[in-house]
């Protein structure tokens, strides 16, 4: 039985184009994860092994139905990532960065808490999350 994340669940990496994202957004998806987007404003339009890149999360969102989202970028842009997958509508935000200010992780935490109830959010600095043999998500 899957809890937050199984064969259906449709994932944007964020920081799919970077050297971390991109080996570990194609690993999970030769897990069998569909990850169907990923995102960087500077690279928008482009793909990554025929995963489309998407200008915002919110785009992504509205062009595969994404529910939730991978980060992957550096640690000084979490914040934002965070705020912008909720804002785009993302419901299960996993983040794998390490290092993030321990305010900015405060900060973002209970501006999901308050403004967006329904997001769940896992990390920063973890692993990610796995369903056996249905979906992976992160390392």
């Amino acid at each position: 039985m899957s809890i937050f994340v199984d064969e259906t669940t449709k994932v944007v990496y964020q920081g799919l184009t970077g050297s971390q994202g991109r080996f570990y957004g194609l690993l999970n998806r030769e897990y069998g994860t569909q990850v169907v987007a990923g995102t960087n404003p500077r690279k928008a339009g482009t793909d990554v092994e025929g995963i489309p890149v998407h200008a915002s999360v919110a785009d992504a969102v509205a062009a595969t139905g994404a529910t939730a989202s991978c980060i992957f970028i550096p640690a000084p842009g979490v914040k934002s990532a965070v705020l912008e997958a909720a804002e785009g509508g993302i419901e299960f935000i996993v983040c794998i960065t390490e290092g993030v200010p321990a305010q900015d992780e405060a900060l973002f935490f209970n501006r999901l808490r308050r403004e967006h109830p329904n997001v769940r959010l896992l990390g920063p600095n973890c692993p990610g999350i796995i369903s056996p043999g249905r979906a992976n998500i992160g390392i």
